[in-house]
């Protein structure tokens, strides 16, 4: 008995997680035994499994062609392949051709295999992104009172404590307050090595903690994570239809009343102008309707374009529609935001000039003992460089910050003052150094103690180390121009493209200058894509036809006006992306060409050759999983 109920269970199991292939399967049993009964002459036997195969096979197909019949009054595919295998059911019967009942039934069961392949083709897609949901953990480690308790992560507010041990996915976005650690962060920013992290740091919801525990800090709600902003703008991307997927649609709903009407030509002219009896007429009427349906064309695309979006989501690259992939693709020119973009963003120490009589280290270890009281980014910089060294830095005092200007204040007795020559009251003995760094695209800043130089130290954003490689990719892929536009002065912005071999740049910009640059190469070049990541790039990102923000460095208002993120912060990601949305619509070419073709081919056999009901559905249904296989073709990398 308990034998029996399990393999109920067993067989229940299957039929729910497989229904598509289970209804494909009983109706290829039952088409079976109808045929062997034909050929055994059990005629009653094979007329009641027959109407059953039709029903099984079939309810699905009827119910949605029936429901877009009605609801939205227009004619849809699958009821095309009813009315056909229907109608030769009935010419079956009319001429005691009882085969023609087994035709259709055979039409129809291959279209439930048709379908249950398509559904498991699309699932290799879906699993790709339904991956991301699971990326997230569904409780909390909370420290609290010096105890721990789980807790459910919508719980979690902003200044909770958290515990992460070795090994465990990271809850929700969160700052280190305790701790060291390597995370993974495959799973978010597609990075293939793990990325050391220490107090300050921001970790990311579904990545995953190394050998040490972390204490975090919930500085976010958990629904603004950066996984959970990225399963959202994937499940958009999932039901928002591109283009060219519209343009398909809406030509299958006219193309459809096209086929119908000329069915019913072809239904009833022949006899009168080409000779043809009434059977054949209505058969070859009926194969018409099969062969002419547009099953290949409609799947010519989004089976390709979710297989691009899942196949970019691997690789670090947020596509957040299908019709940005195919836009990418299309791109012509592009323009590149300066620092945060491809430049690291964060200025750098990168040269210290002594006056005469001082050292290095005496300049920057006083420079960082005043700048330590400052929170501007060029002062982290220079103390962030005296701890590199190891200095120990000297206390000061009576800090005064000069807007503007520079910062003053008193190290060991004595007043030293850091900032501009003019605020500093600097000699000429190191102009000609000064001048030189600055033409380099270095900020220069100037050391004094008391009414005596002590050295400048220059202060530069450094490039990204994958900037100019990406460049010269572009280039290779065919991409016709690229700009740089920035806020920054003219000379650090021609230094910096120089190092590039970007030729045009556009500098001291606000952000509608920005905009209006995008709207000039629009003029020329049709597609331009925009890459940034700060607030005052978002209009320009808008403006572009393709926005595309870096995901970690990129502001919240950046990442939300994008079309395509990429998480990692790596430009090379770019390339990835271009060439990824050229192989979607070759794909989606060759898949469009190929449909059409092999409609073409069909039709032209089915009036200038003998081809059968089960030959014509063959071609057309093998047809359809062809194009739908061959869109998968883009989950390779």
């Amino acid at each position: 008995m308990t034998s029996n109920f399990l393999s109920l269970s067993r067989i229940s199991h299957v039929a729910e997680e497989h229904p598509d292939a289970v209804t494909a399967a009983l109706c290829g049993i039952l088409v079976i035994l109808g045929s062997l009964a034909l050929q055994f002459g059990w005629l009653g036997v094979a007329v009641l499994i027959l109407p059953a195969a039709y029903v099984i096979g079939g309810y699905s197909s009827t119910r949605e062609g029936l429901t877009t019949l009605f609801q939205e009054r227009e004619l849809d595919v699958d009821l095309l392949m009813i009315v056909a295998a229907l109608g030769a059911a009935g010419l079956g019967l009319w001429r005691q051709e009882y085969h023609l009942i087994v035709d259709g039934a055979v039409l129809i069961l291959i279209f439930a295999i048709s379908g249950a392949l398509e559904g498991y083709a699309m699932q290799r897609t879906e699993r790709s992104i339904r991956s991301l949901m699971s990326l997230t953990a569904d409780t909390a480690r909370v420290v609290m009172y010096g105890g721990e308790r789980e807790v459910a992560i919508d719980k979690l507010e902003i200044g909770d404590y958290i515990l992460v041990k070795p090994g465990e996915i990271i809850p929700t976005d969160a700052i280190i307050i305790e701790g060291y650690s390597a995370i993974d962060q495959a799973s978010i920013t597609g990075e293939s090595m793990p990325v050391e992290k220490t107090r300050g740091d921001e970790v990311y919801a579904g990545t995953i903690n190394g050998v040490g525990a972390l204490k975090l800090e919930v500085h976010k709600t958990p629904e603004s994570s950066l996984i959970q902003r990225v399963i959202r703008l994937v499940q958009e991307a999932q039901t928002a239809a591109p283009p060219s997927q519209m343009f398909v649609e809406k030509f299958e709903r006219g193309y459809a009343k096209l086929i119908v009407g000329l069915g019913l030509l072809l239904a009833t002219l022949p006899p009168f102008v080409l000779g043809w009896n009434w059977e054949e007429t209505i058969y070859r009427a009926l194969i018409f309707l099969v062969v002419a349906s547009p099953c290949a064309l409609m799947a010519s695309i989004m089976p390709a374009l979710l297989s691009g979006i899942a196949n970019g989501a691997r690789q670090g690259i947020l596509f957040k529609s299908g019709a940005q992939l195919e836009m990418i693709g299309k791109v012509r020119a592009i323009a590149f935001d300066k620092t945060g973009t491809l430049t690291a963003g964060k200025p750098e120490v990168l040269q210290i000039v002594p006056a005469a009589g001082y050292t290095e280290t005496e300049v920057l270890q006083l420079a960082a003992s005043l700048e330590a009281h400052s929170e501007h980014a060029i002062a982290s910089s220079i103390v962030s460089a005296a701890h590199q060294q190891q200095l120990q830095l000297s206390t000061a005092t009576d800090v005064q910050a000069k807007i503007g200007q520079g910062i003053v204040g008193k190290v060991n007795n004595q007043i030293i003052a850091i900032g501009k020559a003019e605020f500093v009251e600097a000699t000429s003995e190191l102009a000609q150094i000064s001048q030189q760094l600055q033409a380099e695209g270095k900020t220069v800043v100037w050391v004094a103690k008391s009414d005596q130089l002590l050295g400048i130290i220059a202060v530069a954003d450094t490039l990204r180390p994958e900037a100019a490689a990406t460049v010269k990719r572009l280039q290779k892929l065919g991409v016709e121009h690229i700009i740089m536009l920035t806020g920054d002065n003219e000379q650090t912005a021609q230094h910096i493209a120089r190092q590039l071999g970007i030729n045009e740049v556009y500098a001291e910009l606000l952000p509608e200058d920005k905009v209006q640059a995008i709207k000039q190469l629009q003029t020329q070049y049709q597609t331009v894509a925009m890459v940034g990541d700060g607030i005052n790039d978002a209009p320009a990102l808008a403006q572009a036809s393709v926005g595309i923000a870096m995901g970690i460095s990129g502001s919240d208002v950046a990442l939300e006006t994008a079309d395509i993120v990429l998480m990692a912060d790596k430009l090379e990601q770019l390339a990835k992306a271009i060439s990824l949305g050229r192989r979607a619509q070759k794909i989606v070419k060759q898949n469009i060409v190929f449909a059409l073709s092999c409609i073409v081919l069909l039709l032209a056999a089915n009036f200038f050759g003998n081809i059968t009901m089960p030959l014509g559905v063959i071609g057309h249904e093998g047809s359809t999983v062809i194009v739908t296989l061959s869109g998968l073709r883009l989950l390779r990398n």
